[in-house]
């Protein structure tokens, strides 16, 4: 791919989310529906990319506070039909009392917003009885699946059986695969001193290959990492998916990670990155089917695999 190639890429993707920054949710909703405007305008792609139903695989409440209002107005600007919401515990020890209290946080959320916001829980594996006791505890509460940190790599023995009570309950684990490049990343691999026990796409490949009827979500191939050595190594772990959540904006970055995993192994995901995440696919050289199915069906299809998803 050329460097013109990517500029201009760089500068549509750019183009789409400053879009959505300036017209938002209240000056779409004002704004004429049928007045012709140019596709290639910033409005008329704007108002392609409304019509796109979402699901956001990988979402947090709050980076740095709990208000679940500010999901739901990221929600209702960019047309995401749910929320996937999680609050690892990314300070502290991961004690029970900490992701219990995380997961509090989650179900109220959930039940002020029952329609725009659905929870998954978060455990540590070191915990084996508590964490076990809190995918009850919290299943039984409505959450839909399992988020967990980097206390513990994915493929340690502590989370099989975490992994096979999720096979019961045929729910996905979205996992923290890394941090940045320089501090977590795959070209930092051997040098792991700051996050030892960050997972790897190898650790990714190993659990997949014990529990082949389990299903994992890689995280964030658009939060920094090595995305193409990533989905290469996953190539052949079919129960491993990705989403494609995070700020980085690569030229490619999607389209590869279809062409090397297939189109029903991605998911649409933010990490709190809105309108990177969602301009990323917007801009991708795919069809309108490819992006149909990354915004809304892959995930949703997943979710009918235990019992729920969204109409």
């Amino acid at each position: 791919m050329s460097n013109s190639m990517n500029r201009r890429n760089f500068v549509r993707n750019m183009a789409t989310s400053a879009s959505g920054i300036i017209l938002g949710g209240s000056m779409l909703a004002a704004a004429d529906a049928t007045a012709a405007v140019p596709p290639s305008s910033p409005e008329g792609r704007i108002r392609k990319m409304l019509g796109y139903r979402k699901l956001d695989a990988h979402v947090h409440l709050g980076l740095s506070a709990d208000l679940p209002e500010v999901n739901v107005d990221f929600a209702d600007r960019l047309a995401i039909d749910k929320m996937f919401l999680s609050k690892p515990v990314t300070r502290g020890l991961g004690t029970p009392d900490e992701f219990r209290a995380c997961n509090d946080v989650i179900l109220a959320a959930m039940k002020k917003y029952p329609n725009k916001l659905a929870g998954m829980l978060t455990l540590n594996p070191q915990y084996g009885k508590e964490s076990l006791e809190e995918i009850k505890r919290c299943v039984g509460e409505g959450m839909i699946g399992v988020k967990v940190y980097y206390q513990v790599k994915i493929n340690d023995p502590l989370f099989y059986p975490i992994v096979e009570k999720l096979i019961d309950l045929k729910m996905i684990m979205l996992m923290h695969a890394e941090a940045t490049l320089g501090i977590a990343g795959y070209r930092m691999k051997y040098d792991q001193k700051i996050k030892p026990q960050v997972s790897l796409p190898e650790n990714f490949v190993e659990i997949a290959a014990r529990y082949p009827e389990a299903m994992f979500q890689y995280a964030h191939t658009g939060g920094g990492p090595d995305w193409e050595y990533a989905c290469k190594c996953l190539r052949n772990s079919p129960n491993v998916y990705v989403d494609v959540s995070g700020s980085n904006n690569e030229n490619n970055m999607v389209e590869f990670a279809v062409a090397t995993l297939g189109i029903d192994r991605v998911f649409f995901g933010s990490d709190n990155m809105y309108y990177q995440s969602v301009g990323k696919i917007m801009d991708a050289r795919l069809t309108e089917e490819q992006k149909k199915k990354i915004f809304f069906d892959n995930y949703n299809n997943i979710l009918k695999k235990g019992g729920y998803h969204v109409n």
